[in-house]
């Protein structure tokens, strides 16, 4: 049988956009306006025919739900293309492969399980997969790929064959399989997924799919996120570089390398999945898990770094928004997943094709909405304050460097220098009296408030500089000129 197939070279007359319905859903005040629709759809039509893309849809969510959808091109579906049919224009209801996007949702059940007591994420991963012949890496570092293993397994190319048992995989690894110390440097490895989805099955006791239905996709209404295809669906394609043809990719069952890579899912589907990691986690996950996958585990782009990676999640960094998700490519199939918990929005894409969507694109959607749509600044409000609480803030000296001590909403506090750089902290308040530290170099250290000065993991800061009354270490003499 021919497997190529003619793909019109012109965009097609419809504009394939909705409001979004799914499992995000969409509610009043929540879409987007007429004008920054059509933008975004404008942008979405021109990478799929500039770069020919059989199907595509995407979709943004705001506040937890989807603001925009957008499709453009045709799917098999009914009426295949090759069968001389027009095909059907995609919906969020269409079906297509996430790739990578499945160890996001690995990373989760994982993450669930230290939350459980049930594992330590410094164990050896042979600890609870003895057979794993580099049971020195940590769960950590196969989490953020910092675990040196290779990055495919020692098959055949598995995203086009069938795959093997998960006992075939691990007796096919080897101590040559760890291409890098553990720890020394960031490492893409599909291995190293396929070693978690084996970790999860084993504490649980059911296969790592079924894990991740049971606790994370029917929690979240993620009904639409399944192991293989199901109608309706996209067919992966790979187009010729030098003619308007098609070429049908392989789909198989990954077996033990499913969890790098095995789950098909439908815009709805990875709206709500955008939502979650924005911080909608729907009791999934404590938000403070969350936020720990999302903070930057290594980074693969150098010291300037634009792009890294969390605890299964990727993280990217544009015009000055965080945003962490997952990028995902099987053969046939691109799909990507940012979302920004500072404000609350994601956006997503999906396609049918093994390459050709632009990188940019999803950032592009993000930009678009910024400057049609752009979100308002929260209204502040005044907030009471304890009397004690009151009387902290103002300036503090870490020796003669003047600081800013300011009181947050919940007794939380701030300090930072009063002018130039240095090291700045918010300090949550505990039960006994303490404060600790969030971020920066301050991060879960101990500030502790005394009458005459404040003591930060032993640094004492005081009203004046470098203040007599105050016990800082080493003396003080008191200031003098010289004669």
């Amino acid at each position: 049988m021919d497997d190529t197939l003619g793909l019109s070279a012109h965009p097609s007359a419809d504009d394939h956009t909705g409001s979004g319905q799914g499992a995000a859903g969409s509610a009043a005040g929540s879409a987007v306006g007429s004008v920054a629709g059509q933008a975004l759809l404008r942008r979405l039509a021109e990478d799929q025919s500039r770069n020919r893309v059989p199907s595509i849809v995407a979709a943004i969510v705001r506040d937890g739900r989807t603001a925009w959808f957008g499709a453009r091109g045709r799917i098999d579906g009914e009426s295949p293309i090759n069968s001389g049919g027009e095909g059907s224009p995609p919906t969020d209801a269409t079906q297509y492969r996430l790739g990578s996007i499945t160890k996001s949702l690995v990373a989760v059940a994982v993450m669930r399980l230290r939350d459980e007591g049930r594992l330590d994420l410094l164990d050896p991963v042979g600890k609870h997969v003895p057979e794993a012949p580099i049971g020195e890496v940590t769960i950590a570092q196969l989490l953020s790929h910092t675990g040196g293993l290779s990055a495919e397994p020692p098959t055949a190319w598995w995203e086009r064959t069938p795959g093997l048992p998960p006992e075939a995989l691990l007796g096919r690894l080897s101590a040559g399989d760890l291409k890098h110390r553990p720890g020394r440097r960031y490492h893409y490895s599909n291995v190293g997924y396929a070693l978690l989805g084996e970790l999860v099955a084993r504490l649980r006791g059911v296969p790592w799919l079924r894990a991740v239905q049971e606790e994370i996709l029917t929690p979240l209404g993620m009904e639409a996120t399944t192991a293989r295809p199901r109608k309706p669906h996209a067919t992966g394609y790979a187009v010729h570089p030098y003619a308007d043809v098609l070429l049908r990719e392989p789909e198989h069952d990954a077996g033990a390398m499913g969890p790098a890579g095995q789950l098909w899912s439908s815009a709805a589907d990875l709206a709500r999945w955008a939502a979650f990691v924005a911080g909608d986690t729907g009791g999934v996950l404590a938000p403070a898990t969350l936020a720990e996958m999302r903070e930057p585990a290594t980074v693969d782009d150098g010291d300037a770094w634009s792009s890294g990676y969390g605890l299964g999640l990727q993280l990217t960094r544009h015009a000055g928004r965080r945003l962490a998700g997952h990028t995902g490519s099987m053969p046939g199939f691109l799909a990507t997943v940012w979302a920004d918990p500072a404000e609350r929005v994601g956006v997503l894409y999906l396609a049918n094709v093994t390459s050709g969507v632009s990188r940019s694109l999803p950032l592009d959607l993000l930009d678009i909405l910024a400057e049609h749509e752009p979100r308002l600044p929260r209204e502040w409000r005044a907030c009471p304050a304890e009397p004690e609480l009151l009387a902290l803030t103002g300036v503090w000296h870490w020796g003669p460097s003047p600081y800013v001590l300011r009181l947050l909403p919940g007794r939380m506090l701030s300090l930072a220098p009063m002018n130039g750089p240095g090291r700045a902290s918010r300090f949550a308040p505990r039960e006994d009296g303490t404060w600790v530290g969030l971020e920066g170099y301050y991060a879960g250290e101990t500030l502790r408030v005394a009458p005459d000065h404040l003591d930060l993991n032993t640094f004492v800061f005081t009203r004046v500089p470098y203040d007599a009354d105050a016990p800082v270490p080493g003396g003080v003499e008191g200031w003098h000129g010289r004669g």
